[in-house]
């Protein structure tokens, strides 16, 4: 949205410096920047201060500063601040109080969950986007600088905006909701990822509840019913509760679904399709996205744009086009035939057992998952890597460990990408027929060897 130099400088208490310019969104990366935009600093690990001339060169038009203003061109604004980032939540504030403002209207989505997160976020997007103005986070930003971003950035006049919520702990997500001040929550599960931040799995169910709990009464509360640390969170909001299954009612772990699929089938390029059930109608749907696990997903945003006014047609079309952020289910052949399925995004127990069974449906010879780190599981860490090990034999799948030993001694251990792909080489298993996972944890960077399995095989 368009903010002027002085109304930043009001909302964040700064001081403003040089012309009072209109700035069209924010950025924290100088590299990212688009022309006009704010440039934030931030300091973590680099002192982003030490980017501003180059912010400017690529077209900020002005920029927050925690140290002295230093002019660095008789256009641009400086706006200095006691604290960048604490600046940033207060613009997020202020944009998220704009939104709306024209005609009363603005529906703000908050997701959260252990799995899932980005994938429904950018499926409520495409469900969305035909009635709505709509806006969302930006690949996975859902922290305290991804939050503010996401509603600084959402164009003048957006209706719809889909803010994707992350959480290392208790607390933080109450403070997400603060900002955002959403008015649709969705949690899609709770899962053993990133115990170690949080301690047990009742500690991360507290901590996605907050989004929940800050829902107000003529919101609505989207929940996975098949979850019971999500389905429980029913009890903790005023606000309507939708729940979804993406099996039968009847054949629900729990029961009393509002929105659930029927006659789910898959693809040969793991695309499901099935018959959506929900209070506002049924209708045939294809996803645009891979893999029987996203069918929930789909559920949860098409709760969430039913629920604030989406037809239900424009929401099976939507679902149909939708565009995933990078490395999510990410299915390329490459031309010696091989079929390499990136997941490499990110990885928790859940997720893994979904790509292995969504690699196992593709039907491939000798099917091989190259696997890295399920970081921050805490102290079932180990044994949850051994788990996985054990479903990918059960699933006749062949694991390639790098650097990762927690996954036993069915696996074969490599120390790096280059020796996993050496590995993948010499035991011919490249080529027409046969098919490659790849995922792991952030940490370990493994969408590096998807693109040399595409770029050479």
């Amino acid at each position: 949205m368009e903010l002027w130099a002085s109304e930043i400088a009001e909302v964040t208490g700064g001081r403003l410096t040089g012309p009072d310019v209109a700035v069209r969104g924010a950025a924290i990366d100088s590299r990212e920047l688009i022309d006009g935009q704010l440039f934030v600093p931030i300091i973590d690990g680099r002192d982003g201060h030490d980017f501003i001339a180059g912010a400017v060169e690529r077209g900020a038009s002005a920029y927050l500063s925690s140290r002295p203003a230093v002019a660095v061109s008789i256009d641009v604004a400086t706006i200095t601040v006691a604290d960048t980032a604490e600046a940033l939540v207060a613009m997020g504030r202020h944009a998220r109080h704009r939104l709306g403002a024209a005609d009363g209207f603005a529906a703000v989505i908050g997701i959260t969950g252990s799995v899932g997160k980005t994938t429904t976020k950018d499926l409520l997007r495409a469900a969305l986007i035909d009635t709505f103005p709509t806006a969302a986070s930006l690949r996975s930003f859902n922290n305290e600088l991804g939050v503010p971003l996401t509603l600084i950035n959402a164009p003048d006049r957006t209706e719809a905006t889909v803010v994707e919520m992350g959480a290392r702990g208790r607390g933080h997500i109450a403070e997400l909701c603060a900002i955002a001040r959403p008015t649709v929550g969705v949690v899609t599960t709770v899962e053993m990822v990133h115990t170690e931040m949080f301690g047990d799995l009742d500690d991360v169910a507290a901590a996605k509840a907050e989004l929940i709990e800050a829902l107000p009464a003529d919101g609505a509360a989207v929940l996975n019913v098949d979850n019971p640390h999500v389905a429980a969170m029913a009890g903790r909001t005023e606000a309507r509760v939708l729940r979804f299954t993406p099996s039968a009612p009847e054949r629900s772990s729990a029961g009393g679904a509002d929105l659930w699929a029927e006659g789910v089938a898959l693809d040969a390029e793991l695309r499901p399709s099935f018959r959506l059930h929900s209070p506002w109608g049924s209708i045939d749907i294809r996803l645009g996205v891979r893999g029987g696990h996203n069918v929930a997903n789909a559920l949860a945003a098409s709760a969430a744009a039913l629920v604030v006014g989406a037809p239900l047609e424009s929401v099976a079309e939507g679902l149909g086009r939708v565009d995933l952020s990078p490395w999510r289910m990410d299915l390329q052949t490459t031309a010696a035939g091989t079929r390499v399925l990136n997941d490499a995004y990110n990885a928790g127990p859940a997720s893994m057992a979904a790509a292995l069974r969504s690699l196992g449906a593709l039907g491939a010879a000798d099917p091989v998952a190259v696997l890295g780190v399920m970081a921050e599981l805490g102290d079932g860490g180990a044994a949850a890597h051994r788990e996985v090990a054990a479903l990918a034999s059960t699933l006749g799948v062949r694991v390639i460990a790098v650097a990762a030993p927690d996954y036993g001694v069915s696996a074969t251990h490599v120390p790096d990408i280059d020796s996993a792909h050496q590995v993948l080489l010499a035991d011919g298993v490249l080529g027409a027929g046969h098919a490659v996972l790849v995922k792991g944890s952030r940490v370990a960077g493994l969408e590096r060897l998807a693109v040399l399995l595409l770029d050479g095989n």
